[in-house]
């Protein structure tokens, strides 16, 4: 895949940052033709990339760090989310839809990056923190209907 163009970010772990978070990857990725849903569901998967981080990863200490990459190829976007929190013991139990380690949160937040990407992959250690990495292929008129 051809690289077209790439940005990082990394900001405190704090739940305002999830706006934040949000909009830069949208943003960036609205330079590829993305529809407005597209850009919308983008932005719920990065939410929940960073929630988990801030909450599950850090267990809401503020003052730790939360690294977003987004990589930009000629029909495909990829964004990193990593945190070098608390890690995941059990990734597959984790992915489970409903499952969380906080009574308080639905646990939904793999599922939902898994239903608004098209790929997932997820690598952690206990200890270690926590590599999200999402990946989204464009969906153009071109790739639809060729020759247009």
């Amino acid at each position: 895949m051809q690289l077209i163009n790439r940005m990082s970010i990394e900001f405190n772990s704090l739940p305002e940052n999830v706006a934040f978070a949000r909009v830069a990857v949208a943003a960036f990725a609205s330079q590829l033709d993305f529809t407005l849903g597209d850009l919308d569901e983008l932005k719920v998967a990065v939410s929940e990339a960073v929630t988990n981080s801030i909450i599950h990863g850090y267990r809401n200490r503020i003052g730790e760090t939360v690294q977003v990459e987004v990589i930009l190829y000629k029909d495909a976007l990829e964004i990193i989310v990593v945190d070098s929190g608390a890690g995941i013991k059990d990734i597959a139990r984790a992915m489970t839809p409903a499952y969380s380690t906080d009574p308080e949160r639905m646990g939904l937040g793999f599922a939902f990056m898994q239903s608004f990407t098209d790929k997932l992959e997820v690598d952690s250690a206990p200890g270690k923190g926590t590599r999200v990495r999402m990946f989204k292929q464009l969906n153009s008129l071109a790739a639809v209907m060729p020759g247009h």
